[in-house]
């Protein structure tokens, strides 16, 4: 069994052309790029993201509680990849749903113009 703390490294250093393309494809980003992208895009999205961080958390107040959470490196990481996931799909539904609107919206319009 390989050693989970390896698996990213071995991913993005591993055989796979299509993994050394996204590596090399992520690394020549820049800052501003990141950054734009590390934003969602919508207060929803921000909205589901948290509320599922703390659904994976915990819901308890924490002005009634005190409340301490501890973890070791692996949970931690396995978390942040969950948020991560989260993140990435709500921001692909988002860019499907502005598009579908979009598509919606052009459709409407040459209806209208049809009339």
């Amino acid at each position: 069994m390989s050693d989970p703390s390896n698996r990213a490294s071995d991913f993005f250093n591993g055989d796979s052309k299509t993994a050394n393309l996204l590596w090399q494809y992520v690394s020549s980003l820049s800052p501003e790029a990141i950054t734009q992208l590390s934003k969602p895009a919508s207060p929803e999205v921000l909205g589901v993201i948290e509320r599922n961080i703390i659904g994976l958390l915990g819901s308890l107040p924490s002005d009634h509680f005190n409340v301490n959470i501890n973890t070791n490196r692996e949970n931690l990481g396995k978390l942040l990849a969950s948020a991560m996931i989260s993140g990435y799909f709500l921001r692909n539904a988002e860019q499907r749903m502005n598009f579908e609107t979009s598509l919606q919206d052009i459709d409407a319009n040459e209806q209208k113009n049809d009339i």
